[in-house]
């Protein structure tokens, strides 16, 4: 049975420096939507403001990018998704099964604060639909409250990209927090795989997180076998 899902990526373009690109980490996007195409599932992608959502430069070289991201790249109606996506507001979570945060460091800035995506995620979670995150894709869920005031990630666990990640890929300085820690600081029963930039999907009932662009596959895999 076809089901509805969600994509979710950000608006950002660089890092705090304007001239520090940054964006969407295209494969955490492209895995996904050809898993769940393939399994005849519908799609839309929605961002924190709508409209263009920039691509993170290091997603499309190599060893980065990967055959679904560049026959994205090559086609001129997909790339039209990213140009222009859909506002919070224009969403009606009722319609849809599933919201999957992509990441790229850009979400980092704007994803915390999304008190329309935090709506939608709120809304399709306690309807018992599917939240799930990849690597920096976990940020959106920082701060996102249940009805009851709770936030939804405390005693939950999940997973995201590692500080030691951060570390090992040279843009620790330039981060505007440790997310890893602000996952912990907020109760969330945090996990890693024992070595970084490896695989790691973490399932806690139906929210569904990976923990870095290795692990984009598998995370969508993950959803799609819960759907």
């Amino acid at each position: 049975m076809s089901k509805r899902i969600l994509h979710v990526v950000s608006n950002v373009a660089h890092y705090a420096d304007p001239a520090d690109p940054t964006g969407l980490w295209l494969s955490e996007l492209t895995h996904a939507y050809h898993e769940f195409e393939r399994a005849g599932h519908q799609q839309r992608i929605v961002s924190p403001e709508g409209g263009q959502s920039p691509l993170e430069p290091r997603s499309l070289k190599w060893p980065n990018i990967d055959a679904t991201a560049k026959a994205w790249l090559a086609d001129e109606n997909r790339m039209a998704l990213l140009a222009n996506t859909a506002s919070p507001d224009q969403i009606d979570s009722a319609d849809y099964d599933a919201i999957y945060f992509t990441g790229g460091h850009a979400v980092m800035w704007d994803y915390p604060g999304a008190s329309g995506l935090q709506r939608i995620t709120r809304e399709i979670f306690e309807r018992g639909g599917v939240v799930g995150a990849v690597c920096h894709g976990y940020c959106g869920l920082l701060n996102t409250r249940l009805s009851d005031g709770s936030l939804l990630v405390a005693g939950r666990k999940i997973t995201g990209f590692s500080w030691t990640e951060e570390v090992l890929a040279g843009v620790a300085k330039k981060m505007p927090y440790n997310a890893e820690q602000e996952m912990k600081d907020r109760g969330a029963l945090y996990e890693k795989a024992l070595l970084p930039f490896t695989s790691n999907v973490v399932t806690d009932g139906h929210l569904v997180s990976g923990q870095n662009p290795q692990s984009a596959k598998a995370t969508a895999k993950r959803v799609a076998s819960l759907l």
